[in-house]
């Protein structure tokens, strides 16, 4: 079956084509950064498979769809970081998804009811279900989850964290280390990910690879040279660099007292 990957971040569709790659009867045609690119090549030349980022700046999953021909639709199978509306959405219509992080397990997981679906449903079955999920994607993706859940790991433990806990947020490039008080979370993702999935939370960006979240600030200062030290409410101190140090300061200076 021939395969496009549509993806924003470089790491997650290196990801995906490499979980691809180990099933004999994929291919990859295709892989799109940019959404607006990714359908013009779909309407061109439709692959069998397509997994889709619903969350991509230039043109999210669902309209990319939306703008596909109806009767030239590939199999679809929506890659999504949101774990609460999107996930029930998803179950209520049987449609294919990925939720991120995923390993190889999920990914076979999703893969298999790919291939029974293409045995087993028509196209009309396939696009009613298809319908249905955009339907409600669209109607929650106007009340965003303000308490999304996010799943991480110390050691060989899974944990569900809530999103306005996390203090900080560290990339470690396929990796993100997660801080909330003492403990430290990993998961499989990127920094620009981890960014959106936390997009209800007052979460600055710091350096290339820092963000924490303002709510849990509890201190902050200054280094000889200009930068700002931000000491956060479970005793984690960090640094902002001298690449983000003026961003820092105007944000910072939104926030003071009588200021407008």
């Amino acid at each position: 079956m021939d395969v496009v990957i549509v993806d924003d971040e470089p790491a997650a569709r290196r990801t995906l084509r490499e979980c691809c790659e180990r099933e004999p009867d994929l291919t990859v045609i295709a892989e799109y950064g940019d959404g607006r690119q990714a359908l013009a090549a779909l309407r061109a030349n439709p692959p069998d498979i397509a997994f889709l980022d619903i969350q991509i700046d230039t043109l999210n999953g669902v309209e990319l769809v939306r703008s596909l021909d109806a009767q030239r639709l590939p199999l679809i199978v929506f890659v999504t970081a949101y774990d609460s509306y999107a996930v029930e959405a998803f179950e209520l219509s049987a449609t294919d998804y990925l939720l991120k992080p995923f390993d190889d397990e999920r990914f076979g997981r999703t893969l298999a009811r790919v291939r029974r679906r293409r045995d087993a449903e028509s196209a009309v079955q396939r696009q009613a279900a298809l319908l249905s999920v955009l339907a409600e994607l669209e109607r929650g993706g106007a009340q965003p989850d303000a308490r999304p859940r996010l799943l991480a790991e110390i050691g060989s433990r899974m944990h569900m964290l809530d999103a306005e806990d996390i203090e900080l947020i560290e990339g470690d490039r396929n990796y993100v280390r997660l801080t909330i008080g003492r403990q430290v979370f990993h998961a499989r993702s990127t920094l620009q990910q981890a960014e959106r999935s936390l997009k209800m939370q007052p979460v600055l960006r710091i350096s290339r690879s820092c963000l924490v979240n303002i709510k849990h600030v509890r201190e902050v200062s200054r280094t000889p040279r200009g930068d700002f030290i931000f000491v956060l409410a479970g005793g984690s101190t960090v640094t902002s660099s001298e690449g983000h140090r003026e961003a820092v300061r105007e944000y910072l200076a939104r926030l003071k007292v009588g200021e407008d």
